[in-house]
């Protein structure tokens, strides 16, 4: 599914975020920048062991949640990895959106900076942190609008959805904030 927003563009897919072929992916990370499992260990085993002695060097302290680093990707097809951690979910009072909001648009920012045109990302707290993806990819999408509309280098925002289901929760977001 794709979208054109003020002649850029922003898409959603079904598949592997390790396999894009753009300036940088988004790692779903953990605070302390350990590694873990789904998109954050597919990140770490595609890209080899390059990617975490980088974040441990440069980043010794980790990123706060609703913050984002950057490393290069190792032997990933992308240039660059960019860590983003959003928030574990409890229940939605305790500032889990704006937490998210800010991983997501740190993450565009930095890919900005280090002049990335495309970025693929994955749903943030979606898995094990167990953000509602209907929630979730509502302020995922709203994010990605105001990047795409205000950014001067960035022309492609693809979010990679790991499962139909996830997907379809995109999709459906997407219709419904009908950019």
């Amino acid at each position: 599914m794709r979208v054109a927003i003020h002649g850029r563009t922003l898409e959603l897919e079904q598949g592997d975020i390790t396999q894009q072929a753009v300036d940088a992916i988004v790692n779903a990370a953990n605070s302390r920048l350990a590694g873990g499992g789904g998109v954050d260990g597919a990140i770490h085993r595609g890209g080899g062991p390059s990617i975490m002695a980088e974040t441990a060097r440069r980043y010794p302290r980790g990123c706060p949640t609703g913050s984002a680093v950057i490393t290069t990707a190792g032997n990933l097809p992308a240039r660059y990895v960019i860590h983003a951690v959003g928030p574990v979910w409890g229940g939605g009072q305790a500032g889990e959106a704006e937490l998210l909001a800010s991983a997501y648009h740190r993450a565009f920012e930095l890919s900005s900076q280090h002049g990335c045109r495309s970025i693929a990302l994955p749903a943030l707290s979606c898995g094990a942190y167990g953000y509602p993806v209907d929630q979730a990819s509502r302020i995922a999408l709203r994010v990605a609008k105001e990047f795409l509309e205000q950014d001067p280098v960035g022309e492609l925002a693809r979010f990679v959805l790991f499962g139909p289901g996830m997907y379809g929760a995109f999709a459906a977001a997407l219709e419904e904030l009908a950019f």
